[in-house]
């Protein structure tokens, strides 16, 4: 993974609040859309090499990769999608989880998505495919959770 790998500063619940009052402040869908794609873009980018089957993520119209790295203590995601908006959706999920313990990650769903009425302002592909990249974060927090109390990390 080439990105940093940082812990948060923030905590969990700091982030959502500010990623719930930036879409709060945007007057319209528009520019809410308009600000996912921003965050998207913003991303970093995402290796070549690692647009491979075994990083894909299915149940989304758009491709989307996902690759996690466990270090110290924390996973670290990465993502890419070929879709600006996909791509903003991820953004928004690896800026609330990426670097936070198994645990962390468990204990907190995502219910700042239907705070800021994004379900309801997605197509149903769109939706289906943030469930299935939540849930494939969720499935890896489990995974090294259970490693980590075997003592397999």
């Amino acid at each position: 993974m080439s990105q940093s790998l940082v812990a948060p500063t923030q905590s969990i619940e700091e982030v959502v609040g500010k990623i719930v009052n930036g879409f709060q402040f945007l007057d319209d869908w528009t520019a809410r859309y308009e600000y996912l794609i921003d965050l998207g873009r913003a991303m970093p980018p995402f290796p070549d090499d690692q647009r491979i089957e075994e990083n894909r993520l299915y149940g989304c119209q758009a491709q989307v990769w996902l690759l996690s790295q466990y270090h110290e203590g924390r996973l670290y995601f990465q993502a890419a999608s070929d879709s600006a908006i996909v791509s903003g959706l991820l953004a928004l999920l690896l800026r609330v989880y990426s670097g936070r313990t198994p645990q962390e990650i468990l204990d907190h769903p995502p219910d700042f998505i239907r705070e800021i009425e994004l379900e309801q302002h997605l197509s149903l592909y769109r939706a289906n495919g943030l469930a299935q990249m939540m849930k494939k974060i969720r499935l890896i927090a489990e995974q090294t959770l259970i490693e980590e109390e075997h003592g397999a990390l």
